[in-house]
């Protein structure tokens, strides 16, 4: 059980096999589409969460974001690597889409060369 923004209590969620697949294709096809400095991306996946890595062209991965299932291919919240820390920031429940959250990030970690 984990807590929730609105303070109620609710299960862990697994990811199931379907979103896991249409996730990953979904990200990469945008990264591919936008992110011109990306070679692609790795997602992985523990428990209710998905970990995404970004590949520069120069081999270089970038830890992106962690988002975390909420029950539902398109409700994740999203936690943002900080490289200060090796850490992930607190959950920010999102209400756009995964794509949004991976130019938020991007935004922030490809197109800023003194990431």
């Amino acid at each position: 059980m984990t807590d929730t923004p609105t303070g109620k209590i609710a299960a862990m969620l697994a990811i199931p096999a379907s979103t896991m697949t249409s996730l990953g294709q979904r990200l990469n096809a945008h990264a591919k589409t936008n992110w011109p400095q990306l070679v692609g991306l790795n997602v992985r996946y523990r428990a209710q969460f998905a970990y995404v890595e970004g590949e520069l062209t120069d081999g270089e991965i970038l830890p992106l974001m962690r988002l975390r299932y909420g029950g539902s291919a398109h409700r994740w919240g999203l936690a943002i690597h900080q490289a200060s820390n090796n850490r992930y920031e607190d959950q920010i429940w999102s209400t756009g889409s995964t794509e949004e959250a991976l130019d938020l990030v991007c935004g922030v970690y490809v197109a800023n060369p003194d990431r």
